[in-house]
């Protein structure tokens, strides 16, 4: 089993991401502290694919505090849109979640291909110039619904169909889709990846 620093900085100012990874990495005794304790602005996501960003991110926020990072890059891919909105997902139309979604429904008024999957990518590095950092991906398949449904989740939660669940990703508890989502696949990789280690 991969012995990691005591101390691991998230690359994020998203406080459920921090609660979540604490509790995974737990039993490798490392003490998850967020970006925003030393002060990190966002790095510049310049990457053409979520791995790159994931490695940016990760390597920007290790350089700054000195510690090993922990970055995630995740977005949603609809294959009629050759997968758009993609690395873009989050300012696909300039505005916010609901101004997302609402394009991404007028994008794919006309198809009938309505496939698409939320991706994760995972990167660790354990110093910001670590030339073999640990990265993993995780895909979470659906469809994409013709109007949006559900209160829960965020982003585009409302308007993706889980045909595990038979209802879309915001009609999910949280319990449910911490258990399924792709950022919930990825970290199940990462785990497995560093006890292989």
């Amino acid at each position: 089993m991969l012995k990691l620093p005591e101390k691991l900085v998230l690359a994020s100012t998203n406080a459920g991401k921090l609660k979540e990874l604490s509790l995974l990495l737990s039993p490798f005794n490392v003490n998850v502290l967020a970006q925003s304790e030393f002060n990190i602005a966002d790095a510049d996501e310049t990457g053409l694919s979520f791995i790159e960003n994931a490695l940016i991110k990760a390597r920007h926020a290790s350089k700054i505090s000195g510690l090993a990072a922990l970055a995630d890059d995740s977005g949603l891919c609809v294959a009629a849109l050759n997968g758009a909105p993609g690395i873009r997902s989050a300012r696909y139309s300039g505005g916010g979640d609901s101004e997302n979604n609402q394009k991404l429904l007028a994008e794919l008024s006309d198809e009938t291909d309505r496939s698409a999957h939320f991706v994760c990518a995972l990167a660790l590095v354990t110093h910001w110039q670590d030339p073999t950092p640990t990265v993993v991906c995780g895909q979470w398949h659906g469809e994409i619904l013709r109007a949006p449904q559900g209160d829960f989740g965020f982003g585009y939660d409302p308007v993706f169909w889980v045909p595990t669940h038979g209802c879309a990703a915001a009609q999910l508890s949280k319990e449910q889709k911490s258990a399924i989502s792709h950022r919930a696949i990825a970290l199940q990789k990462l785990l497995a990846e560093l006890k292989a280690q």
